[in-house]
């Protein structure tokens, strides 16, 4: 449990450095706890869109995976963001992604400051 919550959080954080950085990924909210709030909804989305869409999606993609050396990560990730900012719209959280090119960018703030984020924050182990 406390690993989730380490990944959630770490998520967020990485969210909102991409939110930070990029023009086209909005969030919008009346105040500062109304935007972690949401925050907070949108990495638990993008955790439960990567724990059960992205695997299915990398097998059917292997074939890629191998033929691009992994480079392919980069679309599947702007891809899991993509749905990401759809189910949050479906779900009138107010998160979105404008385009493909902002989504792969976006995908890889996301990686990069998720990564280093788990690095930092405390594991169970």
């Amino acid at each position: 449990m406390k690993n989730f919550v380490v990944k959630t959080i770490a998520n967020a954080g990485a969210l909102a450095v991409a939110t930070w950085l990029l023009q086209d990924i909005t969030l919008t909210g009346h105040s500062t706890a109304r935007k972690a709030l949401t925050l907070l909804v949108v990495a638990l989305l993008f955790g439960l869109v990567n724990f059960v869409v992205k695997p299915v999606v990398k097998l059917l993609t292997l074939p890629l995976f191998i033929l691009t050396l992994g480079l392919i990560t980069l679309v599947v990730n702007a891809l899991m963001l993509m749905l990401t900012s759809w189910l949050a719209g479906v779900l009138d959280v107010s998160f979105h992604v404008q385009g493909f090119w902002t989504a792969v960018l976006g995908g890889l703030i996301i990686s990069v400051v998720s990564w280093a984020l788990n690095v930092v924050l405390p594991d169970e182990d």
